[in-house]
């Protein structure tokens, strides 16, 4: 199993009327730390589309358990509990300065090959920079 914790602080753009972060943002933490968890492992998310492969969303899950609130700092927690085939599903779990769970999500990615619009197999950049977390 593969785990990445990332910062973040809640900004006032971030927030509502009630000093809540916006229920729609919690997309945004989840693209953060999938694509900070990539640049951890050595992989830019840059460098595969350049080459020609996205990673479209075709699923998104959210819990809300409780609200966070202007300037918290947050610790978004990506989990991969399964090396990635077609289909790639990122959990996600964000804490508060407290250390309170306050949010869960999920996101099912597929790769695709950008100039046939296809649905390709993970590449091995990938594959071979998550082995070491799956090996028995």
């Amino acid at each position: 199993m593969y785990t990445f914790d990332t910062p973040y602080r809640v900004r006032y753009a971030d927030t509502d009327k009630m000093g809540f972060m916006y229920y729609g943002h919690y997309s945004k933490l989840y693209e953060i730390a999938r694509v900070e968890s990539l640049r951890a492992l050595g992989i830019r998310y840059r460098d595969m589309e350049d080459e020609g492969v996205i990673m479209p969303v075709v699923q998104n899950n959210s819990r809300y358990m409780a609200p966070a609130k202007y300037d918290d700092m947050l610790n978004i927690r990506l989990f991969l509990r399964q090396m990635p085939q077609k289909r790639v599903i990122f959990e996600y779990e964000i804490f508060n300065e407290d250390q309170k769970l306050i949010h869960k999500g999920e996101t099912t990615l597929v790769f695709m090959d950008v100039a046939r619009q296809k649905v390709i197999e993970t590449p091995q950049v990938v594959k071979d920079a998550l082995k070491p977390y799956f090996e028995e």
